[in-house]
């Protein structure tokens, strides 16, 4: 916190080693096994990694006379072939080459015989959809291959297969045995209340698990929700209440939305924290309560203060701060969050399977509302599927339908700036050396290919004009 009471977010000005970028390649989903989740494969130093069909999930790596190394990743997928594609280190990049495949490959929903990946591109083998990251940051060595099923913490919804994600939660591991406050930041539906159950689970702590939405609290009943009341205090108090703060004595006070919680919420919670005690409505005498704080807020840190939140609060709430990704950077990890939410919504199912276009579709969606809009289009698709297939057309309609090309126009009506008139000049420039191929393009700009796409909706590109 910055002289005059300024918030800031502190984690941006600790220091930071620089972690090495290394490539990984994701199984991301198995259609035909959803519930197997995803898996990561560490292949930095390796030359090829060919991928096949085989009895199970596994990866081998090998060294030929010539000291090239190999890795032989398989997937039990009845649809690939034993020898069904390679990726290729070479000169430009990571090269992926069909081996004569039965059913082929396929990048963006496209067959190809050989084409160039850039970083972050998808592309499916059989009834299976992979992701190759070319430069993730590692901010440790992970195995050379791991499962999300055998990852620390997955009953506690605390796993990834992103090794800078997985550095991020074993830190907030070891924040919750202790009993600093903590703050989560992320976009709704990124699933901070999960996380912050789980710290309570990690916490060991006695008491009980108490949320409040912040946001959601009434002026007039405030004292009395948080700190309780002895019988007879006001009219209707019947009885005593403890209230929802000494109701998570020797326990977790999850305080959600802290950013919409109004003035007069805030200087109740200050006095709390800095007391450790509550007065009961109508009592004389103060309760001592032993809880921990963990906070949590849609807002940017920076954002906080404009709405009106104290700093002095602020600094009881931030002892340490966590982030919690949005779902369009948690790609890599679709498949173990498809595989914990299919258990939950439909536990005993072990019959389920994902149309391929379904999965397709999944890919290339950004999830602006993040796990919680995965979760209901998981719940539709799975209610409405009687043989045990989730399909596209079943799925709900933000999911099936792309931007309609009024929309597009209309995006492209809106006038840019000099800035984004620089980015749509090379985007097409671009788009017109690569005739149209979004990963090719992607690699070239050092983007992403959903950055890429995101770029085309706004400019009203399509792809498929610069394609020969």
């Amino acid at each position: 916190m910055e002289a005059g009471g300024t918030i800031r977010d502190d984690a941006t000005s600790r220091p930071t080693v620089e972690a090495p970028k290394l490539p990984h390649l994701f199984v991301v989903l198995e259609c035909a096994r959803p519930l197997a989740g995803g898996a990561c494969l560490r292949i930095e130093g390796v030359d090829e990694v060919v991928l096949g069909r085989g009895q199970a999930r596994n990866a081998a790596l090998e060294t030929d006379k010539a000291g090239k190394r190999r890795i032989v990743l398989t997937v039990p997928d009845g649809r690939m072939s034993s020898r069904h594609a390679s990726i290729t280190r070479t000169n430009e990049g990571w090269t992926l080459a069909d081996l004569g495949s039965t059913n082929g490959t396929s990048v963006e929903g496209t067959k190809i015989e050989r084409t160039l990946l850039g970083d972050g591109a998808t592309f499916e083998l059989g009834s299976t959809i992979f992701l190759l990251r070319t430069a993730l940051p590692a901010h440790s060595t992970p195995r050379l291959f791991a499962e999300s099923s055998t990852l620390p913490n997955k009953s506690l919804g605390l796993a990834t297969l992103i090794p800078s994600h997985a550095a991020s939660i074993a830190a907030l591991a070891k924040i919750a045995a202790s009993d600093a406050p903590i703050l989560l930041l992320g976009e709704s539906g990124t699933g901070k209340e999960v996380t912050a159950r789980a710290v309570h689970a990690l916490s060991k702590r006695s008491g009980a698990f108490v949320p409040i939405n912040c946001g959601a609290l009434p002026e007039t009943l405030l004292e009395s929700q948080l700190f309780g009341h002895v019988k007879g205090a006001f009219s209707g108090a019947a009885r005593d209440e403890i209230g929802l703060v000494r109701a998570s004595d020797h326990g977790t006070l999850f305080l959600d939305e802290i950013g919409d919680m109004r003035a007069p919420s805030q200087v109740a919670l200050l006095r709390l924290l800095q007391e450790r005690e509550v007065t009961p409505v109508g009592a004389t005498k103060p309760v001592a309560v032993d809880l921990r704080v963990v906070a949590a807020t849609h807002r940017q840190v920076d954002g906080l203060e404009q709405a009106g939140f104290r700093s002095d609060l602020y600094a009881r709430v931030a002892g340490y701060m966590h982030r919690l990704p949005p779902l369009r950077e948690r790609l890599a990890d679709l498949g173990l969050l498809v595989a914990a939410l299919l258990e939950k919504l439909a536990p005993g199912r072990t019959d389920l399977t994902i149309a391929v276009d379904l999965a397709r579709a999944m890919v290339g969606y950004e999830w602006p509302l993040n796990v919680r809009e995965l979760e209901q289009a998981l719940r539709v698709t799975t209610l409405l599927a009687d043989d045990g297939v989730l399909r596209l057309e079943s799925a709900p309609e933000t999911l099936r339908a792309p931007p309609s090309r009024e929309e597009d126009d209309d995006s492209a009506a809106e006038p840019v700036s000099a800035d984004e008139q620089k980015v749509r000049d090379a985007l097409v420039a671009a788009l017109q050396a690569h005739q149209g191929n979004v990963s090719k393009v992607a690699s070239e700009m050092g983007r992403t290919r959903m950055q890429i796409h995101r770029w085309m909706r706004k400019f009203a590109i399509d792809a498929d004009a610069y394609r020969r």
